[in-house]
């Protein structure tokens, strides 16, 4: 693999499980931004915004995408806001291919209706918090992206659907 596959969109499109899937097929390594900044700083993201901020997470964040796009051939499932700022978008356009699994607004709020561990939707007006995330993300998502799959499939579906569009 020539290029690594850097995997975008919403929280709850399924980049997670997508990239294990692409992991299985592909035999390479699934790098999930989140998971390296936690274990870098030996605290959960949930940790990292109440003690530090968002601010603070962002530069980690960063930091993050910077150090994972120097390496090769591996996929690498970024954090729902992280390909919102185009200096990650640029430095992982550098040795990577851009992928959006894109999922309506509907399915996502099904899948994430009893999830607790993401801090930008723990509000009393969880829908709405949701629905301006995806307003304002979507269209960055979008632009970043260099392909965009359908992401209402199984998790297998749309690693092959990936698989098949970056001609892997």
């Amino acid at each position: 693999m020539a290029k690594n596959i850097v995997l975008c969109g919403f929280m709850g499109c399924g980049k997670t499980t997508v990239g294990e899937n692409l992991r299985r097929k592909l035999g390479v390594n699934l790098i999930d931004t989140d998971s390296y900044i936690e274990k870098n700083e030996g605290m959960t993201i949930s940790e990292i915004f109440e003690k530090h901020g968002e601010s603070y997470f962002r530069d980690l964040e960063h930091k993050a995408c910077k150090e994972l796009s120097e390496k090769k051939g591996i996929i690498i499932s970024t954090g729902g806001g992280a390909l919102t700022f185009e200096r990650n978008v640029e430095v992982l356009k550098k040795t990577g291919t851009i992928v959006l699994i894109d999922v309506p607004l509907d399915v996502l709020k099904e899948r994430l209706s009893g999830d607790k561990s993401r801090p930008l939707l723990q509000r009393e007006d969880k829908d709405k918090a949701m629905q301006e995330l995806y307003d304002k993300r979507m269209p960055l998502y979008k632009n970043a992206a260099d392909i965009v799959i359908d992401g209402n499939n199984s998790p297998l579906q749309v690693a092959m659907s990936i698989i098949n569009a970056t001609k892997i």
